[in-house]
């Protein structure tokens, strides 16, 4: 089972919902996980997903371990780059386990598109060799 890390910061949350509407054929039998203040807002507009802790309470930190566990097959964080917070490091944290874990790592709404047609294609591809 295919587990994504979504998140979005504030002025992101409303895009991120629309992103995963317009794709909810693409996502069925994925596990989405949010931290929490994003799995409240994209559960309030009737998507399923896992709640995390929130950023600043930990998130971030949960998630990096999740990666480092093997746990976590993409991220999806919409950020808003103006924005820099307290648990700023966490987040740059976060986004450097992605690279040296060789996770995909989408920040905006074209590559997050990008790496799900990828995950779809890979898995179409390993259905066709019997994997």
């Amino acid at each position: 089972m295919t587990n994504i890390v979504v998140i979005a910061h504030d002025a992101k949350k409303a895009e991120l919902v629309k992103f995963l509407k317009e794709r909810q054929d693409w996502l069925r039998g994925i596990n989405l996980l949010a931290t929490g203040r994003t799995a409240e807002f994209i559960e309030s507009q009737g998507i399923s997903c896992k709640h995390l802790s929130p950023g600043q309470s930990g998130g971030y930190i949960q998630i990096t371990e999740m990666i480092r566990k093997g746990e976590i097959d993409i991220v999806i964080f919409l950020r808003d780059h103006v924005v820099v917070q307290q648990h700023h490091d966490d987040i740059r944290n976060l986004l450097e386990t992605c690279n040296t874990q060789n996770i995909p790592l989408a920040t905006n709404y074209a590559t997050a598109e990008l790496v799900i047609l990828g995950l779809i294609k890979k898995e179409a591809s390993q259905r066709l060799k019997g994997i």
